[in-house]
């Protein structure tokens, strides 16, 4: 059985997830309202020093794990937020866990664009583009400092379906 805390969170990244689909975007609001509300309902359910501890250590957990992919551009910073989110219910460890699944998902909504749009070959050059300089230095060519030639993006994937997937998934995993 899932506790409130479990279903109000799947609420709202189901919302999250609807509105990145739709709009594109996370918006702050349910974002802040889901970091307050964690607070409170933790705060209501067990000691208040060890839970904002938790509530806290999640949050970070949460929002440090995609932060470096935010730096370089590979994702936007709703996506970062909302598993800041997702850490500040679930805890650190947690946290982990659906970043680690949502990575999975991701990818797998990543080629289902890719297949879907059909911008799947450009989505190869690219990847030819940067890691061929790579591939030719291992086998010992010796290659000369040339900046990257500028490579088209192939487009974005609403990541909030993604976290939405790995969140749910991960809490109805911890009830078995």
């Amino acid at each position: 059985m899932l506790t409130a805390i479990e279903m109000i969170l799947v609420c709202l990244v189901a919302q999250a997830a609807l509105t990145d689909l739709t709009l594109r975007k996370i918006p702050n609001v349910l974002i802040l309202s889901g970091l307050l509300l964690a607070l409170i309902l933790h705060s209501l359910a067990g000691q208040h020093g060890a839970v904002a501890q938790q509530w806290l250590a999640g949050a970070v957990t949460g929002l440090f794990v995609f932060l470096p992919l935010y730096l370089l551009r590979g994702m936007a910073a709703g996506d970062v937020k909302l598993l800041a989110m997702v850490g500040a219910f679930l805890g650190p460890l947690a946290a982990l866990k659906v970043a680690a699944l949502a990575t999975l998902f991701g990818g797998m909504l990543a080629l289902v664009m890719l297949l879907w749009t059909g911008r799947w070959r450009q989505a190869w050059r690219n990847v030819w583009t940067l890691c061929a300089p790579v591939c030719w230095r291992c086998l010992g060519v010796p290659m000369q400092a040339v900046p990257l030639p500028a490579v088209t993006s192939v487009g974005g994937i609403p990541y909030g379906l993604a976290i939405a997937l790995a969140t749910a998934s991960t809490v109805l995993l911890a009830q078995r």
